[in-house]
């Protein structure tokens, strides 16, 4: 595979080059899409009836928030939020930046916050009290991947895509020096 092909297809159990780096696939795209229907099943018979806000955590989420929208077969509203810890490195620095905020009142709304990955916990902690003071009817967590060898505080993860080992992981929204986001599939440098 080119590094031009890296992004666009699918990649399954193998090794991709991409520049001088070769990346090991973890998730394939068929193993991360059949996963989020099954989220989306879930969160459909979870929210039918509510008063149901998808709230994006910018920008690694995107792809998956995307995708998990359309598989939630309910009236749903959409908001987003950035915030940073990283910059440009692979650890979080534990310091959160909001640098979008919601453009509409919460309060009242069923929440269901959705973030590409919960490895320390102190940036789902820190979004989880900033919007419990903004009084949502509910507030919960759908993450697609879960790194708990990273946690430093305890979060509460309702809806989890899968729990992985302790890599640094790109692709499917996910990003290394903000590249790498646009790759259908999830991996980590070797």
């Amino acid at each position: 595979m080119h590094d031009d092909d890296a992004g666009r297809g699918e990649a399954r159990h193998m090794d991709v080059r991409i520049g001088d780096r070769v990346m090991q696939v973890l998730l394939d795209e068929a193993t991360i899409q059949a996963r989020i229907r099954e989220l989306g099943a879930t969160l459909t018979r979870d929210y039918a009836g509510k008063d149901f806000i998808l709230v994006t955590i910018l920008k690694g989420s995107m792809l998956f928030a995307a995708d998990l929208a359309r598989a939630v077969d309910l009236p749903l509203q959409l908001e987003f939020m950035s915030v940073s810890s990283y910059g440009d490195d692979t650890d979080s620095s534990g310091v959160v930046q909001v640098t979008l905020d919601l453009s509409r009142n919460v309060a009242g709304k069923d929440v269901l916050l959705v973030e590409d990955i919960v490895d320390t916990g102190l940036t789902m902690r820190y979004l989880l009290d900033n919007l419990a003071t903004r009084h949502p009817a509910s507030l919960k967590v759908c993450t697609l991947l879960h790194k708990p060898a990273r946690r430093r505080v305890e979060v509460p993860l309702d809806y989890v895509g899968f729990t992985i080992e302790d890599h640094f992981v790109i692709g499917y929204g996910l990003d290394y020096e903000q590249r790498y986001r646009n790759l259908r599939y999830i991996g980590y440098m070797i």
